[in-house]
């Protein structure tokens, strides 16, 4: 049994034990109401996850099989964050003047649109299936968890109750991950590569019917045209630092983890060992891993981030834990810097990196929901990833040595220790009143202020 194979064992077992310990620690939800709104968006929002995880496998392969050579391959690349970042905070705007549901379809309908184009052997085609992928990205991280956020307080649930929906959210995906997968995989090798895409096209589509069906919509500030929704989600980032700060932590995160996702699968198929012949010179190899078991071994990583997430959450403030999370994160990767060629040490290291990424997804969105204003919440998520995609971008077309490419990777986590510590400080000063509860009671306010005047008309003309 190799070593990717073992670990994956070993963390299956650590994970259902600690998912168990998670169960028995934490209180159960008894609000049916909740229970169901909870479901209702896990549903679609595991859909969506699931229209992304089946075309990612496969991607790259269906560009090789149509013959584009490998800088056409990465300008297609380089076009999907590009469009990610230059659409990606238009497309918030839109989304908090138009509503969030809407655009939640949207997502289904452009990124439908670009499974499509893979049927196409031509670039210009499958050029405007990246960008249209893109657009849909942005859409993804963003239109979704602002609509959670909204009908969450608009309901009146428990504040404390969201990051329960963030972290289930995590598990969910992780599982998602690891079957769209496999069905991916069983597709590719029936009907090819275009296959999967096909598959995923089917799932929007389901994704598409179920919100038209179960959701209600929801907006920022309808009054406000783009352009200003834009000035004002800038200005909150200017002047509001803890915002400031989510924005910066963010960004710094997930460049380092998406440039983990480009450079992990070099750093552990190199083995260093006594070359032929000459048994005190050392010789790179390059190996044959198995990507799928190692993959699963990631995705299981973060489930137990997700599980430790809600137990951290249980005992401190997710203001607090986060900064040890982020300096373990800049730790875990200098593993393939300083035990190069060292396969188990760097394979831990990138297990404990998917725990931390684990931990990272329910804290930020929770803390979004704390401190990132309602009006312009899709608008500032999606100025959010502006930076990060600029750093992705960078970093594909200079060709960095893998070494640098980590390096820069745990220098970005460091500072985001500080902008951690600096938001934590800010935290500490603020009155013991939770944001949550204020934008709660705002909301229902809100609410019932926008279904008192529909009774009036409706008693009027019942008198009439």
């Amino acid at each position: 049994m190799d070593i990717f194979l073992g670990g994956f064992y070993i963390l299956t077992v650590l994970c259902a034990i600690l998912y168990l310990l998670t169960r028995a620690a934490l209180p159960s939800v008894a609000d049916a109401a909740f229970s169901v709104f909870q479901r209702t968006y896990l549903v679609v929002y595991l859909l969506a996850m699931a229209g992304d995880w089946l075309q990612g496998p496969h991607v790259y392969a269906l560009y090789e099989s149509y013959g584009m050579s490998t800088d056409q391959i990465d300008i297609l690349f380089v076009a999907g964050f590009g469009s990610s970042m230059v659409v990606g905070t238009i497309v918030g705007s839109i989304a908090d003047k138009y509503g969030r549901r809407t655009n939640c379809i949207l997502y289904g309908v452009l990124y439908g649109a670009a499974c499509v184009t893979k049927h196409f052997g031509n670039f210009w085609i499958l050029m405007i299936g990246r960008l249209l992928g893109g657009t849909a990205t942005s859409i993804l991280y963003s239109a979704f968890e602002s609509w959670l956020v909204y009908e969450h307080h608009k309901r009146g649930f428990d504040a404390n109750l969201l990051g329960n929906i963030f972290s289930l959210g995590v598990l969910g995906n992780s599982v998602v991950a690891i079957v769209a997968g496999l069905v991916a995989q069983k597709f590719a090798d029936l009907f090819g590569y275009v296959a999967p895409f096909d598959v995923s096209l089917c799932v929007l589509s389901l994704m598409v019917i179920i919100i038209i069906m179960t959701w209600t919509e929801n907006y920022g500030d309808k009054t406000s045209n783009i352009s200003h929704s834009f000035g004002v989600a800038l200005t909150a980032i200017k002047q509001d630092h803890k915002v400031l700060c989510l924005g910066l932590i963010q960004s710094l995160f997930e460049g380092a983890m998406y440039c983990f996702v480009l450079e992990w699968t070099p750093s552990l198929s190199i083995i260093y060992r006594g070359k032929a012949g000459a048994p005190n010179e050392i010789e790179e190899v390059h190996t044959d891993i198995p990507h799928g078991h190692i993959f699963a071994g990631f995705m299981v990583a973060l489930m137990i981030g997700s599980s430790l997430f809600k137990l951290l959450s249980k005992y401190t403030s997710v203001e607090s834990f986060m900064r040890v999370v982020l300096f373990v994160a800049a730790l875990s990767l200098m593993t393939p810097i300083l035990y190069k060629g060292n396969q188990m040490v760097i394979f831990i290291g990138f297990l404990v990196f998917e725990m931390c990424v684990g931990i990272f997804w329910p804290s930020m969105g929770t803390m979004r929901g704390k401190y990132v204003a309602e009006e312009t919440r899709a608008t500032t998520m999606n100025i959010f990833r502006v930076p990060l995609n600029m750093i992705v971008v960078v970093i594909l077309l200079q060709h960095l040595e893998r070494d640098t490419i980590f390096e820069f990777c745990a220098l970005f986590l460091i500072i985001a220790v500080v902008c951690q510590q600096w938001l934590f400080t800010l935290y500490e000063g603020l009155p013991k009143t939770t944001y949550l509860s204020t934008t709660a009671d705002t909301l229902r306010r809100d609410s019932v202020t926008e279904e008192k005047p529909k009774k009036g008309i409706d008693d009027e003309e019942e008198i009439v």
